[in-house]
C-alpha cells in the first residue's frame, strides 16, 4: 500500500484533531442516518411557532454533509457540508444570528441567498457535547431580515439544550418505536454479545443487512405515513420468517440488519433470499395509493477475520452496497475468505477527501469503514468521481492510492492500489 503524510502547517494539524474528535463525539451518539423521531419534530415545530420562522432544522455534521435530524419547511433530508450556514456556527461557542444574509460577507454570495429561495435571516446555536465537541446545530431561517432579540436567543439555547437532552435520552432505547423492532443501538449491544458467545463457543453466526429499493421516491410520493406503514409491514413480514432467537434491528431510516445464530453460510443465502421474496410480494395500501416494494441484501458470516459486531455489520454493508450496485432486489454474500480484504473493516467516521486531476480537485467524503487495504466512502453525489483517487484522511495524516470496485448515487466502495 502506498501511503505518505500529508503536508500541512502544524495549525491545520490541529484543526484536523479537533476534527477528528467531533466526530468522534457524533459517533457516540449514534444518530447519522436515523428515522425521524418525535422529540426532535416537536423542536422544529416550536421554533416555527414560537419565532414564525418558515424554517427550523436540527441538524447533525460529519465529513461530508449536513443532515437533518428533524427539519420543517425544506423538501430536502441534507445538504453539503461546504453549502450549509451552519458550518460557521460549528466553529463557535456562542449562537450565530445574521439579521440579515446579504450584508455579511460569509453569506452574501451564497447561491440560496443571491438566488432561489433568497434567504435572508439566519440564528443558529451548536449543539455542543458535555465534553466540548459541537456535533451539530439548531437553527431557524427565514424569507425576509429581521432582528433577534436576547430573548429570543436564549429561547433557542433552550431549544437547543432540548435536543442535546433528547440525543442522550434516545441512548437509552431499546425498541423502534414505529416497527418495534430493536433500536440501532440496541440491536449492537445485543449483536456483541451475541458475536462474543459464538466465538467461544465456535458455532456460526450470520449477519444480513437490507434496505429497501428507491424508498425516498415513496415518501415523496405518497408522503410519510405511507412511507411508515411500509415500513410497519415490511418488518411484519420478515418477522414471518424468523427465529425467536434471531436478532433484528433498525439502523437507519429504511436500513434494516439481522443476526442469526447458529447459521452458517448456505442457511444465510436461503433466509436472506426468502425475505426478499417476501418483501417483493408486499402491496401498501392507503386511500386510492398502492405501493410496491422490493429490498436489496447483504450478507456476511462471522469467521476468523471477524473480532467484532462492527466488522461483521461492515463486511454486510459492503455486500448490501454491491447489490444495489448491481441493479437492487437482489442478495450478494460478502466474498470468502481468500478473495476477502487482508485485514478486517472498521466502522468508523471519519473526515476525508478525494483527491484527483493531479490534486487540482477534490470532494469532500466520510469514511465509514476501513480496513488495511480497502474502505467505504459516502459521497452527498458519485457523479464526477474518477475510477481511480487519492483517498485522505487527514486527521490520520493518511493519503493512498484507490480504486473504485462498486458505487451507488451516494456511496463509493474502494480497494487501495
Amino acid at each position: 500500500m502506498h501511503r505518505h503524510l500529508i503536508d500541512a502547517p502544524p495549525l491545520a494539524m490541529d484543526a484536523d484533531s479537533i476534527e477528528a474528535g467531533r466526530l468522534d463525539a457524533l459517533d457516540r451518539f449514534d444518530v447519522m442516518d436515523t428515522p425521524r423521531e418525535e422529540a426532535f419534530d416537536r423542536i422544529t415545530r416550536l421554533i416555527r411557532n414560537i419565532f414564525d420562522l418558515p424554517i427550523a432544522i436540527v441538524s447533525m455534521i460529519d465529513g461530508h454533509r449536513q443532515w437533518y435530524k428533524a427539519y420543517d419547511g425544506l423538501g430536502n433530508r441534507e445538504v453539503a457540508r461546504s453549502e450549509t450556514f451552519c458550518k460557521y456556527t460549528m466553529q463557535e461557542l456562542l449562537p450565530v444570528v445574521v439579521p440579515d444574509a446579504r450584508d455579511d460577507i460569509r453569506f452574501a454570495r451564497h447561491p440560496s441567498v443571491a438566488g432561489d429561495p433568497h434567504f435572508r435571516f439566519y440564528a443558529g446555536v451548536p449543539l455542543r457535547t458535555g465534553d466540548g465537541h459541537n456535533i451539530g446545530t439548531v437553527c431557524a431561517i427565514g424569507y425576509e431580515p429581521r432582528q433577534f432579540s436576547p430573548r429570543e436567543t436564549a429561547i433557542l439555547c433552550d431549544l437547543a439544550q432540548l435536543a442535546m437532552d433528547a440525543l442522550e435520552l434516545r441512548q437509552l432505547a431499546a425498541v423502534d418505536s414505529l416497527t418495534g423492532v430493536l433500536s440501532r443501538r440496541a440491536f449492537k449491544e445485543q449483536g456483541a454479545h451475541a458475536l462474543a458467545l459464538a466465538q467461544r463457543h465456535k458455532h456460526n453466526l450470520a449477519c444480513i443487512a437490507f434496505d429497501l429499493d428507491h424508498f425516498k421516491s415513496i415518501n415523496d410520493r405518497h408522503g410519510h405515513a405511507m412511507g411508515d406503514k411500509v415500513l410497519a409491514t415490511v418488518t411484519q413480514a420478515c418477522r414471518e420468517h424468523l427465529r425467536g432467537s434471531d436478532l433484528f434491528g433498525r439502523l437507519g431510516g429504511e436500513e434494516f440488519a439481522l443476526l442469526l445464530p447458529h447459521t452458517d453460510r448456505h442457511s444465510m443465502i436461503g433466509v436472506a433470499e426468502k425475505l426478499r421474496q417476501a418483501v417483493s410480494h408486499i402491496v401498501v395500501s392507503q386511500g386510492p395509493s398502492k405501493v410496491g416494494v422490493t429490498a436489496s441484501f447483504g450478507m456476511a458470516a462471522l469467521d476468523a477475520l471477524t473480532p467484532e459486531i462492527d466488522t461483521l455489520l461492515a463486511n454486510a454493508d459492503a455486500a448490501l452496497y454491491e447489490a444495489k450496485a448491481a441493479g437492487r432486489n437482489r442478495c450478494i454474500a460478502w466474498r470468502p475468505a481468500n478473495d476477502a480484504p487482508k485485514s478486517p473493516r472498521r466502522r468508523v467516521l471519519k473526515a476525508g477527501r478525494i483527491v484527483f486531476n493531479n490534486r487540482m480537485s477534490s470532494i469532500d467524503c466520510t469514511v465509514r469503514t476501513l480496513a488495511e487495504d480497502a474502505a467505504g466512502l459516502d459521497v452527498t453525489s458519485a457523479v464526477g468521481v474518477p475510477e481511480i483517487f487519492n483517498l485522505a484522511i487527514r486527521s490520520d495524516g493518511f493519503e493512498t492510492r484507490c480504486r473504485i470496485i462498486s458505487q451507488t448515487e451516494r456511496h463509493i466502495e474502494v480497494e487501495f492500489c
